[in-house]
């Protein structure tokens, strides 16, 4: 049986357009495969911060090293979040647009587990290898003000090329995505917001 991780960026709760868009895929998702499905939710307080010790233990395993003291145990802590990550063959991000690009937790989280033979390799003459084989990843993606065709004063999307291409990096290659990207200021968003969620639905019955 596959398992299926919800990883959410939004901190609005019931309020949420992604979170809402993401339980549409869940609804369909369970009721289609009957797996095990998990949140994670990224402003619960569990992320480790990855500041000096952490930066420091990685560049320790990258010259060949064990951390110690306090670069091993900010190592563990990251460890713990990996192996919670890696135990899923199957991802679903749920993905509010900030400042053009993605909630800075989620950025967080990229960080933490982004570490030398957990998600990536690295050879001086080939550069870097993805490690996370045999994984599909859902994305869905929200903003109230960017869209595609719109003009520059309307933004710009780091989001989906940030995120897709960092699962690429790490070896997730199958990658579907979904996205609600009305114009609040101006639109009726209730349409876009029912294709939305139909087309959500669906990725969850196929995923």
């Amino acid at each position: 049986m596959s398992r299926l991780l919800h990883i959410s960026a939004s901190p609005r709760g019931a309020a949420s357009e992604s979170l809402a868009l993401a339980a549409a895929f869940v609804d369909a998702y369970r009721e289609t495969h009957g797996d095990v499905i998990d949140h994670y939710d990224l402003w619960d307080g569990g992320l480790p911060a990855f500041g000096p010790a952490g930066a420091g233990a990685k560049m320790t395993v990258f010259a060949g090293d064990d951390p110690a003291g306090e670069q091993a145990a900010a190592w563990e802590a990251a460890r713990a979040v990996f192996e919670r990550f890696d135990s899923y063959d199957r991802y679903l991000f749920s993905v509010p647009m900030w400042n053009s690009s993605v909630p800075y937790i989620l950025k967080q989280f990229i960080d933490v587990v982004s570490q030398p033979d957990w998600v990536f390799a690295f050879d001086p003459d080939d550069g870097y290898t993805g490690l996370l084989h045999g994984k599909k990843a859902a994305v869905v993606y929200t903003s109230a003000v960017y869209g595609d065709g719109r003009p520059p004063a309307f933004g710009a999307d780091h989001q989906a090329p940030f995120l897709e291409g960092w699962l690429r990096w790490a070896g997730v290659t199958d990658l579907s995505t979904v996205a609600f990207r009305p114009n609040l200021a101006t639109a009726d968003a209730e349409t876009g917001r029912r294709t939305a969620h139909a087309d959500a639905r669906e990725l969850g019955k196929r995923f």
